[in-house]
């Protein structure tokens, strides 16, 4: 998503000219022609960056900077100054402006502080993505994490939800597709209207058209009666259609007419019906490939590629492993009226898996441990997977730390095997750094 900088002056030159320089520079930039306008523009949209005049008319730039600020805290202001109103960009600073420039400033002088801005502007939304405010305000609350990777999908979800443009978010199972898909809706202008949930696979191919686009009396055995679609009954709010893959080029060919002319066909009608719908479509298979296997059109693919979500599965994201932990714990813990706790070597055992079911798989594995775990202690063996588990019955008696070493002995001999001996290949392999690799390996008396 691109930085987008608004300008506010009533000088037309100065203004356009100024709009033309950050243009060039690579910026989305909207123009305002008094500090009314500005105003009205700042309070409505999250701007990165506004920049103003101070004297533009009876509404001055003070006024722009106030309404900025007031809608959009994480907005940064610069202000622009002629001779002789320095004590006012003071006054502007004081009140939140991040720096001002003195008329006349030169190309270079400009970009220097828009770039100086820019960057509070990134740092001050990463320190607030962390807060509890910030979740609750965007709901947020059950994404969790706070690795890089999942810091750039809040923010993301911050620039792309207040517009209206289709929404494709892919990853693997378990990676959170929906609630991503959730935290859109939520934070939309249609936060307030119906979210629409359909799974495209679990649902037969005829029933999924006639449930999405309706249905006239008579069209097929059982329709006894003519039916509005969801798609109708969704109107003015979110779809979400997860699955996205699995539909045949039929119903692609029905949702592409209705993402390009806002409008459905019920089966066995000839007339059309307008609906307002934002579609956000979800996938775990790689969309391209279907493209070129020709099991998905490439005109769907494009209008559906609009705003991109890509969600990282959990093994790229080891660190937000304790964070997770701590939610699934306080969660389960309610849930079944316990007060589990940790075991002191769980956490590694925890970080030493691969979860292939992601998240869903590592909450699936917490709620077992809580419910399983004697007494309030959750143990090792609690969290190992079943196969562990039966590797170290089947091998007779033995202390839970020789089972768990055995464990990693066969895993890392495995991915050894799998990358041909390369220790780094390897190392990503097993989702750990390749110096922790060389000291399990050193452990466990492993030789290449």
């Amino acid at each position: 998503m691109s930085v987008k900088i608004l300008v506010v002056d009533d000088q037309r030159n100065m203004r356009t000219t100024l709009a033309l320089m950050l243009r060039d520079a690579g910026f989305e930039v909207d123009e305002a022609s008094d500090g009314q306008r500005g105003s009205d523009l700042g309070a409505a949209e999250a701007y990165d960056l506004v920049i103003t005049d101070l004297r533009i008319g009876k509404v001055s730039g003070i006024d722009v900077l106030r309404a900025v600020k007031k809608g959009h805290a994480l907005s940064e202001v610069i202000v622009m100054t002629a001779y002789g109103t320095i004590e006012s960009a003071v006054e502007a600073m004081r009140l939140g402006a991040h720096d001002y420039i003195q008329k006349p400033f030169t190309e270079q002088e400009l970009l220097m502080k828009v770039d100086r801005a820019l960057a509070r502007r990134r740092l001050a939304g990463q320190v607030q993505l962390l807060t509890t405010e910030f979740k609750e305000r965007y709901k947020f609350e059950n994404i969790i994490g706070r690795s890089q990777a999942i810091r750039a999908v809040l923010g993301r979800i911050v620039r792309v939800a207040p517009t209206d443009a289709t929404v494709l978010i892919t990853g693997e199972s378990g990676t959170g597709k929906e609630l991503v898909a959730k935290a859109v809706h939520a934070n939309s202008k249609r936060g307030d209207k119906v979210f629409v949930p359909v799974n495209c696979a679990a649902i037969s191919e005829t029933l999924l058209e006639s449930e999405l686009f309706g249905h006239a009396r008579g069209s097929f055995t059982g329709a006894v009666t003519a039916r509005k679609g969801l798609f109708e009954e969704a109107d003015g709010g979110t779809f979400f259609l997860d699955e996205i893959a699995e539909t045949t080029m039929q119903f692609q060919a029905k949702l592409l007419r209705l993402l390009e002319e806002k409008e459905v066909r019920r089966v066995g009608e000839n007339v059309s019906v307008k609906v307002d719908v934002r579609i956000v479509a979800a996938t775990n298979q790689d969309l391209k490939a279907a493209v070129t296997a020709k099991r998905f059109r490439e005109d769907l693919y494009y209008r559906l590629n609009v705003a991109r979500f890509v969600l990282p599965p959990l093994r790229e994201r080891l660190e937000d492993i304790p964070a997770l932990l701590e939610f699934f714990l306080e969660k389960y813990n309610r849930k079944h009226g316990k007060n589990a706790v940790l075991n002191d070597d769980v956490i590694e055992v925890l970080l030493n898996q691969r979860y292939p079911g992601n998240v869903r798989e590592f909450e699936n594995l917490i709620e077992q441990a809580v419910a399983l775990a004697v007494g309030d202690r959750i143990t090792t063996e609690d969290v190992l997977p079943p196969d562990a588990a039966m590797s170290i019955e089947a091998a007779g008696p033995s202390t839970l730390a020789t089972a768990v070493a055995n464990a990693e002995e066969i895993a890392i001999s495995q991915a050894l095997r799998g990358a041909g001996g390369n220790r780094e290949k390897a190392a990503e392999a097993l989702a750990i750094s390749a110096t922790t690799l060389w000291r399990k390996m050193t452990r466990l008396g492993i030789v290449e």
